[in-house]
């Protein structure tokens, strides 16, 4: 067991695992990242803010760390026989990079959709690929059952003591490169980093606050902690794809809940505006999951009203794929409360649309759709840019309101932000009783018609839209033409097996999409 745990017991104790992080071998491919102050965001913010630059990895990630760590400590026997490992990104990498370096074979397992810019690094870095299922879960159950026919040793993403001990070392460098740190915010998908990290911290300078940030989608290590233990979820999001993980593990949970000082969950947005803020400051481009540690630690200073403190985060990959900056480009100045979108409804009659313009000013607007119809009024779909953030967004909302018109803030509501701020169209014919879902689709040929003949003929699709964010999931709104309750229906969609949610009670929908008249809302 030692041996497959590169000298450490099951359940180490932290003693074991500083000693192991002191005696790694991640060093004969790994470099000592620099820690980089942020020094807009330092001003913005009135603490001092610091960057742990783990892009600058041969992989632009820390999951080398992890991976070279296990592979190196595997016996002589174990490593002719070779490595597998499943991965949608980053450890995929850091497993073939560790193979290379080492002179032996590694094969790796992903998932059918999977991005070209992570496969052609795979295969870049020498590593065999094999692609396989729609998703991760389905990767890793092929992935495993290959490790038992090829007799290869299985590297996992994050629940095992030696990829921990790997994910460690990052918290030495921190040590040595800042001893006065008050807080260090880490990123947290199936936990193997934050753990390492704390039980290192902790163990050396435990007046150091470790504090977890997870994404809002994918909060595996929060519902593990309100459960007692390591729980599956169901549906999880999947923008922050380097740390959807659908369970923690059963290490890194025992970890993370006697040494995480505290854990923080944040939004798309709010991740979005973090990779906006990276850039600005220092250049550097973050996927959605490398930006995630900043996203919370900006969340965390408002809440806790945090001031003078020296506060370090990790920017832990830069794996992005480039069609997805458009996306957070569209999201971020929500993220930051740099921009308010709104339904506003305005008479029609001459003039009427001239005389809300004239209502904003000055003010910069990012957006206007206007279509007309055949009410007495006309529902209009606007955003402005904040320069103030959200006391004068209240302050539009306010004025509109004065001015005489029904507004309502869509700021908040993901139709809007997904869907409804690119469609242009008529609304639903009047007596037609329609459902409105949005839809995760995998990015694979077939995907939609897998969707058709799963659901069949028997449901009328009345409304569909698609946008790409170049990501390994589409984001699909589909409206169908049923009642309001069918089980069937309902059976239909568990079969299709896409995430998915009801949304017809969107304000969104009803300014403009239903048939109801939306001065009623």
């Amino acid at each position: 067991m030692k041996d497959f745990n590169g000298g450490l017991s099951a359940m180490p104790r932290p003693v074991e695992y500083l000693r192991a992080a002191l005696r790694s071998q991640v060093y004969e491919v790994v470099k000592v990242t620099p820690l980089q102050i942020m020094k807009n965001l330092s001003e913005r913010f009135s603490n001092t803010i610091l960057v742990k630059r783990e892009d600058r990895q041969l992989v632009h990630s820390f999951k080398l760390r992890g991976a070279y760590a296990m592979i190196s400590s595997l016996s002589n026997v174990k490593k002719s026989r070779g490595v597998i490992t499943a991965s949608a990104g980053n450890h995929a990498q850091g497993v073939a990079l560790s193979a290379r370096k080492l002179g032996i074979f590694s094969l790796i397992v992903m998932p059918k959709n999977t991005a070209d810019i992570k496969i052609n690094a795979v295969r870049g870095f020498g590593g065999e690929l094999i692609l396989w299922g729609a998703n991760f879960d389905e990767a890793q159950l092929e992935a495993i059952r290959l490790a038992k026919e090829r007799n290869l040793t299985f590297i996992p993403p994050f629940d095992h003591p030696a990829i921990i001990a790997g994910q460690a070392t990052l918290a030495m460098e921190l040590l040595q490169q800042d001893t006065s740190l008050d807080r260090v915010f880490i990123p947290v998908g199936g936990g193997g980093l934050a753990a390492g990290v704390s039980v290192l911290i902790k163990h050396l300078m435990p007046h150091i606050k470790v504090i977890g940030v997870e994404a809002e989608e994918s909060a595996s290590l929060c519902a593990a902690l309100s459960a007692g233990g390591p729980v599956y979820l169901h549906k999880i999001g999947l923008f922050a794809e380097g740390v959807a993980v659908r369970c923690v593990g059963h290490e890194t949970f025992r970890l993370c809940r006697k040494y995480l000082d505290d854990v923080i969950t944040v939004d798309s947005d709010a991740i979005c505006a973090a990779v906006k803020d990276l850039f600005e400051d220092v250049r550097a481009i973050a996927e959605p999951s490398g930006a995630l540690a900043l996203a919370g630690m900006k969340k965390y200073i408002q809440v806790r009203n945090l001031q003078g403190e020296r506060l370090a985060h990790v920017l832990s990959g830069a794996n992005v794929n480039f069609h997805e900056l458009r996306y957070v480009s569209e999201r971020c100045e929500l993220g930051e409360q740099r921009e308010v979108l709104m339904a506003v409804t305005i008479p029609k009659v001459k003039g009427g649309f001239l005389e809300f313009c004239k209502l904003l000013g000055n003010r910069s607007v990012t957006e206007f759709n206007y279509r007309y119809n055949d009410s007495n009024t006309v529902c209009i779909f606007v955003s402005v840019r904040l320069l103030r953030g959200g006391s004068e967004k209240t302050e539009i909302l306010k004025e509109i309101q004065v001015g005489g018109y029904d507004v309502v803030d869509l700021s908040d509501d993901e139709m809007a932000k997904l869907h409804i701020r690119y469609m242009i169209g008529g609304k639903l014919s009047k007596g037609l009783r329609e459902r409105i879902f949005s839809f995760d689709f995998p990015e694979l040929s077939g995907a939609l018609l897998k969707f058709l003949h799963t659901l069949g003929t028997r449901w009328n699709i009345s409304l569909f839209h698609y946008r790409s964010y170049g990501t390994n999931y589409g984001r699909v709104l589909a409206g169908f033409e049923l009642d309001v309750e069918e089980p069937e229906f309902n059976d239909h969609l568990s079969k299709l097996g896409y995430n998915y949610h009801d949304v017809t009670a969107s304000p969104a929908y009803r300014f403009f999409l239903s048939n109801k008249v939306c001065d009623n809302f």
